[in-house]
């Protein structure tokens, strides 16, 4: 499924909103038989947006560099038990990547899980040109907006040459473009959820989560290996909505469980005269014989 999710507050955006206060402004204007029809992309924003893949395995023999320097593989992360939080960011950005990320850490803090138990967060550089230095200085950003000392290894920033990156952004359908004017990246923004063994099953799009979200997007990635049996209920009764790009009541499971509950409460109703009733036969039989 293809979704081109808006780029707010990012330059593109800022072109179509200048767009728009123009096409508002009551002037007169001759007729341009060269003009663009109004639902035409603008340029900025050509091959640029998020295809879901949902489903979709990862390579997860692919190599990158960690904040530190170090090689590693894209498996490094995924034990087979611990859903990952996947960003496709750049370190560099002066906008948008910034806004993802803030909005993330601000959701992550209101969850009670912490990165490194329950869940890793990676951020992935989609500039081929960004170094281990420049991850580090975005990772001693985010671990002191984030404040919960001791997880640092629950929270990773990785670079990695232009076929890893391509890879990578071509596999969670991430598209964008180097924007020459601008001198800066044209893209979306997504946290891309992931299963302990490298599924993608759900994407998250734009800057600003709800915790509840991302608490029940993390409990789906693992199938029930993280969470209690009330978080494992609480998923049962919602369901994602994508037109809303959150997680809303899922009136037919919440049926199901009122119908168990009700059957639930009738079997404990009946359970003493059923006694009773039994007891009583028993009786009757003894006094016959």
């Amino acid at each position: 499924m293809i979704r081109n999710h808006v780029l707010s507050l990012s330059l593109p955006c800022l072109v179509l909103l200048a767009g728009a206060g123009k096409a508002f402004a009551h002037e007169d204007r001759p007729y341009d038989p060269g003009a663009k029809p109004a639902a035409e992309r603008p340029t900025e924003l050509q091959n640029v947006g998020i295809e879901e893949k949902l489903g979709h395995q990862l390579d997860l023999t692919l190599p990158f560099k960690d904040e530190n320097g170090a090689a590693v593989k894209l498996g490094t992360y995924f034990d087979g038990k611990t859903p990952v939080i996947l960003s496709p960011v750049y370190y560099a950005c002066p906008g948008l990547c910034n806004f993802h990320l803030n909005g993330l850490t601000e959701a992550l803090k209101g969850v009670d899980w912490s990165a490194g138990g329950k869940f890793i967060v990676l951020a992935v550089s989609i500039d081929a040109k960004e170094t281990p230095e420049l991850a580090a200085g975005k990772k001693a950003t985010y671990m002191k907006l984030y404040g919960r000392p001791g997880t640092e290894n629950g929270w990773h920033f990785l670079t990695g040459d232009a076929e890893s990156v391509r890879k990578i952004t071509d596999s969670v359908g991430f598209r964008y473009h180097w924007d020459e004017k601008e001198k800066q990246w044209a893209h979306a923004s997504t946290a891309v959820i992931v299963s302990p063994e490298g599924t993608i099953t759900r994407y998250l799009p734009g800057i600003l989560f709800e915790p509840k979200d991302v608490r029940m997007a993390i409990l789906e990635a693992s199938e029930g290996k993280v969470g209690s049996f009330v978080d494992q209920l609480v998923l049962y009764c919602f369901h994602y909505n994508p037109t809303q790009s959150r997680y809303t009541v899922y009136a037919f499971n919440m049926m199901k469980i009122g119908g168990a509950l009700m059957m639930l409460i009738l079997a404990i109703w009946l359970l003493p005269i059923w006694v009773r009733a039994r007891r009583a036969a028993q009786g009757g039989r003894g006094v016959r014989s």
